[in-house]
């Protein structure tokens, strides 16, 4: 059976739109019929994207520039339904080398990416359309040398308090755990196969998480219209392990 698109006529912007997680979203909500706005902050990335997706538009600026944020949006020409914003990788350091400064950017740059887009975009944002920011679940387990613990455990309580302040725009979070992304090629170098060989040896499901699992259940989350103020883990079960 035929069924009509889930996103027809709807349109969904996409922060971190040029690769990985946020390509993956855009090109499958523009397969669910969405028109796609792309920002990101390489711009020949950028336009590589909107060129195979077709974008409605593209604009190229760091997110984590607040008054960059609040052009973008502000510049929007008409009401939009949806927006995924994804994050940057995580700062790593032992403490005796930590930078104190980097360790602050990373501490705060995703609480302020999801207040920054959710003051600048709900006025944008049609009645029941969503937010939907990407954080993590590997720093629920305290290991020595990160600061991720205290950024995992800050966004799922401040997704919940966004819900309650901007409703009825909806607010949620996905938590992954390792996607096979570019980013996590960039983190990993030349120890990024082991670590795939390691989770298609352990997870429960047998392989991998792709960019394309976090994807769908990005596009399921904007469809859903029942669902706000939560975060959902999509990690294979390796909190499981």
């Amino acid at each position: 059976m035929e069924r009509e698109p889930e996103l027809l006529g709807q349109t969904v912007v996409v922060i971190g739109g040029s690769a990985g997680i946020g390509l993956e979203t855009a090109r499958r909500a523009r397969a669910e019929g969405a028109d796609v706005i792309l920002a990101a902050r390489n711009p020949e990335r950028l336009e590589h994207a909107a060129s195979e997706l077709g974008a409605l538009s593209t604009a190229a600026f760091d997110a984590n520039d607040t008054a960059a944020l609040e052009g973008f949006f502000e510049g929007l020409p008409g009401p939009i339904d949806h927006v995924l914003a994804t994050g940057g990788g995580p700062y790593y350091a032992p403490l005796a080398d930590m930078d104190f400064e980097e360790a602050r950017r990373d501490l705060v740059k995703h609480p302020l990416l999801m207040l920054g887009v959710a003051r600048y975009a709900s006025p944008k944002v049609r009645p029941g359309g969503t937010l939907l920011f990407i954080g993590g679940t590997g720093g629920r387990k305290a290991a020595a040398g990160t600061l991720i613990s205290a950024g995992t455990a800050a966004l799922p309580p401040l997704t919940a308090a966004l819900a309650l302040e901007i409703a009825p725009v909806r607010v949620n979070l996905i938590a992954a755990g390792f996607v096979d992304t570019p980013l996590s090629a960039t983190l990993l170098g030349d120890a990024l196969e082991a670590r795939r060989e390691e989770l298609r040896a352990k997870l429960p499901i047998g392989r991998v998480v792709g960019p394309e699992d976090v994807a769908a259940l990005a596009v399921h989350i904007m469809t859903n219209t029942a669902l706000t103020g939560a975060t959902y883990d999509i990690d294979g079960g390796q909190q499981l392990l």
